[in-house]
């Protein structure tokens, strides 16, 4: 998988489509966006997805930087996800998306 500094300078929107793509990724940016959960939240939350699948997202979104993962020393272990200063810049983009979601539902219906 291509790297963003890998990819061409013009390429942006491939760029963008390499951090955030996917199934679920924005989906699980969204749940995010509106306060730290725990994994087992975020798992209920999200039908459909494996905890396999939910973890390897977690993974790739800290590690471009747009959740943190916060582990606290306790017994059982406690740890949290939340957006990170960059991950809270894909707000406006994810209400966004969701508004053309309901849009193109409701067209769609229609039709």
């Amino acid at each position: 998988m291509p790297r963003i500094d890998d990819l061409a300078d013009e390429c942006t929107v491939e760029a963008a489509l390499e951090v955030i793509g996917g199934k679920w990724k924005l989906v699980i940016l969204r749940h995010l966006l509106d306060g730290t959960m725990r994994f087992g939240e975020l798992d209920r939350a999200l039908d459909g997805i494996t905890p396999r699948m939910l973890t390897r997202q977690l993974r790739e979104l800290e590690a471009d930087g747009l959740v943190l993962r916060t582990v606290y020393p306790q017994v059982p272990p406690k740890v949290e996800y939340s957006v990170t200063e960059i991950g809270e810049s894909l707000r406006t983009i994810t209400g966004m998306l969701e508004q053309w979601g309901q849009d193109y539902r409701d067209r769609t219906r229609d039709a």
